[in-house]
């Protein structure tokens, strides 16, 4: 798979992730955060499983340490999201957690003592400038649900890097299901601990778990660690940051939440720097040499 289509993979992700905000909020209306978090994975992985069940035959226990990790990341994030969800604003929330795009490349660069190249460097500062036009609205209030969204950004960030790195050590389909399975069995145990775990009583409540589950969950994180072993998480983390761009799309649609100038022009920001992220300055200059008119060389007799 070329960068190119795994980059539109994950553009296709993002759109998903983006209807979320919306789906989860009306999951929260009738479920507790750890029961929510349980069905959503929990469902994922059983359809994901049956779908796939003869490759997970073949998974090998290094594929199922990397799960059992992945798993556990997913679950602190979406913990925090839930929890942050409830207790800031959305305005905040969608500002904070798109922090990741900061995170990831600070994270790569530590974890594996790389350089940034600098027009990731623009495209971050871009991306920020856009995220913060977009979602923050004055005057900036913090409060303990904005913590839980910064956690929520770093183990974001840090699940898009061990993807990236394990993607290229193991079978990305099986690693992509199993940390479904893993996610929803530690929300489980603790929906016993903590709640009551209980179906949705509703019917938008059943809505917004189908959704989740086998869009946002399944075919999300499914796709995501096979597109990310065709491109670097820098880049994966810069497509990601277009997240609360196509919430705001999807609130607009369906929950009628207007967008004003500033945040048209700050979206308008995160698409630009996206797009220089994924410019290969390399496959420029090749093209351009190639296009460059050829000087041929007289023959000079000896």
């Amino acid at each position: 798979m070329k960068p190119l289509k795994a980059d539109l993979m994950i553009l296709f992700i993002t759109i998903c992730w983006g209807s979320s905000y919306l789906f989860m909020k009306m999951g929260l209306d009738t479920l507790g955060e750890f029961n929510l978090i349980a069905l959503r994975f929990g469902l994922a992985f059983i359809l994901a499983a049956a779908i796939f069940y003869p490759r997970l035959r073949q998974v090998n226990l290094r594929t199922i340490r990397y799960a059992m990790l992945l798993g556990s990341i997913l679950f602190i994030m979406f913990t925090a999201l839930t929890f942050g969800l409830k207790t800031t604003t959305t305005s905040n929330a969608g500002f904070l957690i798109s922090l990741t795009v900061v995170f990831v490349p600070l994270i790569h660069t530590f974890l594996f003592k790389k350089k940034i190249e600098k027009k990731l460097i623009a495209s971050i500062l871009l991306a920020l400038t856009g995220i913060t036009l977009l979602t923050i609205q004055l005057p900036f209030t913090f409060k303990i649900g904005d913590l839980f969204c910064i956690a929520a950004a770093l183990c974001y960030a840090l699940h898009i890097n061990v993807v990236s790195s394990a993607a290229q050590k193991v079978d990305t389909l099986s690693l992509g299901i199993l940390q479904l399975g893993f996610t929803g069995l530690y929300a489980f145990v603790m929906s016993l601990i903590l709640e009551t775990p209980v179906l949705p009583s509703t019917t938008h409540g059943w809505i917004a778990i189908l959704v989740l589950s086998m869009v946002c969950s399944a075919l999300g994180f499914i796709l995501q660690t096979i597109a990310q072993k065709y491109t670097t998480a820098t880049r994966t983390g810069l497509v990601f940051s277009l997240e609360p761009v196509f919430a705001a799309m999807f609130g607009f649609w369906f929950a009628h939440e207007i967008m004003n100038s500033v945040q048209y022009f700050g979206a308008a920001l995160v698409f630009l720097s996206v797009v220089i992220a994924s410019v290969e300055v390399n496959t420029l200059k090749r093209s351009n040499m190639r296009n460059r008119p050829r000087i041929k060389k007289e023959n000079t007799a000896a």
